[in-house]
């Protein structure tokens, strides 16, 4: 293993260990030496890989956000009406459904997220994952996959809105009283198709579209996550 392949390989551990406390403690209660005991290094080997524990935590973010990404798009092309606004809807939250770490960013939890939300330059801060959804909608507009007569950023709104309420609706709705994960997800697809689908839109037409913005998407991620390895280890 080479020395890039050392550094690479307790990045991710630390950032293993981090998203375990994260998840359990929220990132005020986490201190850098909590997650170094966690990933059993010492706490300046942390320092070696990242410059802050807000640096850590935003390498960290975006990871999840690339894993999200890819889990997505696994389901999608696995589905055979993985092309279509309801498929696609059901697939993305089913992608964030299994991952705690990312239901609580999505939703922007408080008790996870902590005082980094009152970060001015927060990762959430500008707007982008609103204005991709808005994107993406257009694309598939543009596609056919989406009906054309009705305001794309109407569209990413709902879309929002869903998604939110049902990472969220635990908090307001006792347990015993949701329906299964997967039948919510499943009246969620058929809805969307329904309401947004035109009949003859084209289900590969869709996954193409999905494929150009991941590839881009991804592409701006590994550029973002290279800049969170601090210069002296990739010299």
């Amino acid at each position: 293993m080479t020395t890039s392949d050392n550094q690479i390989e307790r990045a991710e551990s630390i950032l293993d260990a981090a998203e375990t406390l994260i998840v359990r403690y929220g990132y005020d209660k986490t201190t850098v030496s909590d997650i170094a005991r966690e990933a059993g290094i010492s706490k300046g080997a942390i320092y070696l890989s990242f410059e802050s524990k807000e640096a850590l935590f935003e390498a960290l973010l975006r990871r999840e956000i690339a894993m999200h990404t890819a889990r997505w798009i696994e389901l999608v092309e696995a589905d055979p009406r993985g092309g279509t606004i309801g498929a696609m809807y059901r697939n993305t939250l089913r992608a964030l459904d299994e991952r705690p770490f990312m239901a609580a960013m999505f939703r922007q939890d408080r008790t996870v997220m902590g005082t980094y939300l009152k970060k001015k330059d927060n990762i959430f801060s500008d707007g982008s994952e609103m204005n991709a959804r808005h994107e993406f909608v257009k694309r598939m507009q543009a596609a056919g996959v989406i009906r054309g007569d009705v305001d794309a950023r109407v569209i990413a709104h709902i879309m929002n809105m869903l998604a939110y309420s049902l990472v969220a609706i635990g908090d307001v709705i006792p347990e015993q009283n949701i329906p299964p994960t997967e039948d919510v997800l499943e009246g969620i697809a058929v809805m969307m198709d329904a309401a947004f689908t035109p009949e003859e839109s084209d289900g590969e037409a869709g996954k193409e579209v999905v494929r150009q913005i991941v590839s881009a998407y991804n592409d701006h991620l590994a550029g973002s996550r290279t800049g969170d390895v601090k210069e002296e280890e990739k010299s």
